[in-house]
């Protein structure tokens, strides 16, 4: 049978809420904006942050060099940073300043621009070298540099420190620490009210399932993701059974038994996945946890072989 086929991870919005837990002590003086669009034509920015108070210095490392428009170009673990990507953002930037409503209303004084990347960009640093700019690293896994039109700042997630910038340092699809993944989690568990968090921890745990599965225990997170495809399925449900209704005593009837059975339905659902996942563990068949929860008919076929 053919292995369901992995959808692409979605690493920009993990980053944009990674960015702003990173940020979270200046976040009073920070506006952000995602993906922000530069005049009328499909152009944008990754992000875009811009400080209430430009004189106000901002206390997080990957911060210090921010002035008042700070200009911020990701990419994520499955790409690069190249020399012609490097020189288009500066051109955004630019680009950015002139297409204000008033003219110079944006200084270039007040212009920054940050790469945000996994892999060492080597083919750039050589070429910035060669072009006589200076590069001094300001921190771990943080780059400044020098002398171009406004200052720029080049930050390595996979050599940020761990201690400092937890969340910015573990996106990535190569995670094999143990403490780190614990950390993560009790991060997550202090705030999984907040969207921002979830949003991380949920790309973090898929693109590192190994890692996770191999742990004492199953993240909250892929309990989180069940409860919303279960979800999902029972409202799909309703909404076919509404449709095929032949009268309204009948589709009110419908209605309200599967509103009252949706919370039942859930929790038992995810009772079940759960001593699911238990009797994988204790199989040494932790490798069939993420197809057990995506490919339903897999699913059945173990609770199934499992008498559940």
């Amino acid at each position: 049978m053919e292995e369901p086929k992995k959808k692409p991870l979605q690493w920009h919005p993990a980053f944009y809420a990674g960015l702003q837990i990173e940020l979270a002590e200046d976040a009073e003086n920070l506006i952000f904006e995602n993906e922000h669009q530069l005049g009328t034509k499909p152009k944008q920015i990754d992000v875009l942050i811009v400080k209430k108070e430009s004189e106000k210095p901002v206390r997080k490392n990957i911060g210090r060099l921010f002035r008042k428009y700070n200009i911020i170009e990701y990419k994520s673990p499955e790409d690069y940073l190249s020399l012609d990507d490097f020189y288009k953002i500066i051109g955004y930037a630019c680009f950015y300043k002139a297409d204000a409503a008033i003219t110079n209303s944006i200084e270039i004084e007040e212009l920054t621009v940050t790469y945000v990347c996994h892999h060492y960009p080597r083919k750039l640093m050589k070429h910035l070298i060669h072009s006589g700019y200076q590069i001094k690293q300001a921190g771990a896994g943080i780059y400044y540099i020098k002398d171009m039109l406004f200052p720029i700042q080049i930050i390595l997630t996979s050599s940020l420190s761990k201690s400092e910038n937890l969340w910015l340092s573990s996106l990535t699809d190569t995670l094999t620490e143990t403490d780190t993944a614990q950390k993560l989690l009790e991060e997550y568990n202090r705030h999984k009210q907040d969207s921002r968090y979830e949003s991380m921890m949920d790309l973090i745990t898929n693109a590192n399932l190994k890692l996770f599965k191999e742990m004492d225990y199953m993240c909250e997170t892929l309990l989180n993701i069940m409860r919303e495809k279960l979800k999902d399925e029972i409202d799909a449900e309703k909404d076919l059974a509404m449709k095929e209704g032949r009268n309204d005593g009948i589709e009110q009837g419908i209605e309200q038994g599967i509103e009252q059975g949706i919370e039942q339905g859930i929790e038992q659902g995810i009772e079940q996945m759960e001593i699911l996942i238990q009797h994988l563990i204790i199989n040494s068949r932790s490798d069939e946890i993420e197809r057990a929860v995506t490919d339903k008919e897999f699913q059945k076929q173990l609770f199934e072989e499992f008498g559940l």
